[in-house]
């Protein structure tokens, strides 16, 4: 909601000329404006001081989540032989990229190129380059366009996990869902636990579905959720000039599913989204693959761009 102010003054800026009468206000819009940015810079501070203790309780519940259903829910499930295995793999999966959310660094524009690191649970490839950079992709080449899409805590080096986070959680909170109470409690697990977790995971569901369908939907049509907001700016100005807009990253949805996650053509394999292997993003955070052609945008002109930096003052 905040952005939607900062476009908004943008709008007024433009599109109208600053008359002597419309001076005070414009002075309290803009005081308006730096008091929410200095409402959301709070906020930040607040959130970060209070990151470590809801990482440490959602661990704690994941754990609990964990512990619950092999318990409870995984004896009864039927061709144990071959389902406890794959429940396994889910929960492992669930954890190990939950922890790499939280201990990668997601990366940011003043510090260099990172590089592959080496461990059991690094994967390289054969034939991979050091710095993250590939050759020209067929029908979108890598141009020499820097491009920033860094986030404090999720970005380059993390997105992916976080995603697959979010994705394998999702089957783990639905097979919990199955759960046929009895009057006899022959488990382990504390009944009140696991009511507890059973409730959390309706809510979960919920969240962690809509959660992980919209970040995969913003991979695939090759935008962050700051560049949606814009590019619905973009289409409407191209609109009213007869005009279309192209978003230049946006190589497919397939493709930007493929790159996103590094797989498929000059990538890892397919198996790397199910066993959670630490693997090099295909960029290096400087240089995107584009559409071939463009250079940028089209349908945008000088001066339409309406991302600010964050610490530009209003």
């Amino acid at each position: 909601m905040i952005r939607h102010f900062f476009l908004l003054q943008r709008l007024i800026l433009r599109f109208h000329s600053p008359l002597p009468s419309t001076i005070p206000a414009m002075i309290c819009a803009q005081r308006v404006f730096r008091c929410f940015r200095a409402l959301e810079r709070f906020g930040d501070r607040i959130t970060g001081a209070a990151g470590p203790y809801f990482v440490a309780l959602a661990v704690i519940l994941t754990g609990t989540g964990t512990v619950c259903f092999f318990d409870v829910i995984a004896p009864s499930l039927n061709y144990r032989f071959i389902t406890i295995p794959i429940c396994l793999l889910i929960a492992i999966n669930l954890h190990a990229h939950y922890y790499f959310v939280c201990t990668v660094r997601p990366g940011f524009v003043d510090e260099p190129p990172a590089s592959a690191g080496r461990g059991m649970l690094w994967l390289r490839r054969r034939g991979s380059v050091s710095n993250g950079k590939k050759g020209v992709l067929t029908g979108s080449p890598l141009t020499g366009v820097p491009r920033v899409r860094i986030n404090q805590c999720v970005g380059l080096h993390n997105e992916r996990h976080f995603v697959l986070f979010l994705v394998l959680g999702w089957p783990y909170l639905l097979k919990s869902l199955g759960v046929v109470y009895t009057l006899e409690w022959p488990y382990r697990v504390p009944e009140v636990f696991f009511a507890m977790i059973y409730i959390l995971a309706l809510v979960l569901f919920f969240a962690v579905s809509i959660m992980g369908g919209y970040h995969l939907w913003s991979v695939a049509n090759g935008e962050t959720s700051v560049e949606a907001q814009d590019h619905e700016v973009y289409r409407s100005q191209a609109k009213r000039r007869g005009e279309d807009f192209v978003n230049s990253y946006d190589l497919g949805k397939r493709k930007n599913l493929q790159l996103f996650f590094n797989i498929g053509e000059d990538g890892y394999p397919w198996y790397t989204l199910i066993i959670p292997f630490r693997i090099m993003p295909y960029t290096d955070g400087r240089y995107w693959a584009r559409q071939s052609g463009y250079e940028r945008h089209a349908g945008v002109r000088a001066g339409d761009e309406l991302t600010d930096d964050e610490d530009e003052d209003v």
